[in-house]
Parts: C-alpha cells; structure tokens; sequence
C-alpha cells in the first residue's frame, strides 16, 4: 500500500510569511537600524523582556515596544549573533547571542509570535 503525504499548503504558507517577517526583524538588529520596526510590530504587541531576572518587565502596546526594541538594535558596542532561528506557522524560536562593548555576552531566546503580519508577541529569556 502507498502512503500518500499530505501537505498543509496553509501552514507552510504562514511559515514562509512569519520566516519572512522574522528575517525583517533580525536584519533590524544585524544592521542596527530600527526603522522597519513601525510595519513589523503590531499595535497590540507584548513584550515580556529578560531583565530584570527573574520575571523580566512587561511592554505592551506598539509605541513601548518600538522603543524597547530600538533602544537594543542602537546600542553602542552592541552585536547580536543569530545562533538558530526556527519558524513553524505563525510562530518563531530566536537563539541569540548579545556581545556588549566591554567584550562579555550572554545567551538567550525570543519566543516569537506573528498575527496579519506583525509581531504581537515576543517573550525573551536568557541563560544566567
């Protein structure tokens, strides 16, 4: 008997279009230019950030988050590594690594989540 594969057209579409938008986002960081955050983020976006440990702080709305966001991708002295970046639907896994200016660095992940084509949510942990 042949199996048959079934593929979901609608799940690997939205997989393309969150790849896509999470691309957008890491280049914003890679190239420390946040000017593409304002179509990335949605209005109603959440950020749950790593510091300070152990809960993080909560960011909510577009304007907090842009600022947040911003504030990262300008840092002096800063550099992001993307180590993995896995996207299933409307999803996406970031692992990272931040080098500050003074030559330290530290591990973490984004929980990524995309809705009508923005960031709506993104929870950031780090190793301690």
């Amino acid at each position: 008997m042949t199996q048959e594969l079934i593929i979901d057209t609608a799940a690997t579409k939205r997989s393309a279009e969150t790849a896509e938008i999470i691309r957008r986002y890491n280049d914003v960081f890679r190239r420390h230019d946040p000017s593409a955050l304002e179509e990335l983020v949605a209005e109603d976006c959440v950020i749950e950030n790593t510091t300070p440990a152990p809960d993080g702080a909560r960011r909510t709305g577009k304007a907090a988050c842009v600022e947040l966001w911003s504030a990262i991708a300008t840092g002096f002295g800063m550099r992001f590594d993307l180590e993995e970046t896995y996207v299933s639907g409307d999803r996406a896994t970031i692992r990272w690594r931040l080098w500050m200016s003074d030559g330290s660095s530290l591990r973490g992940v984004n929980l990524m989540r995309i809705a009508d084509g923005r960031i709506v949510e993104a929870m950031g942990y780090v190793k301690g």
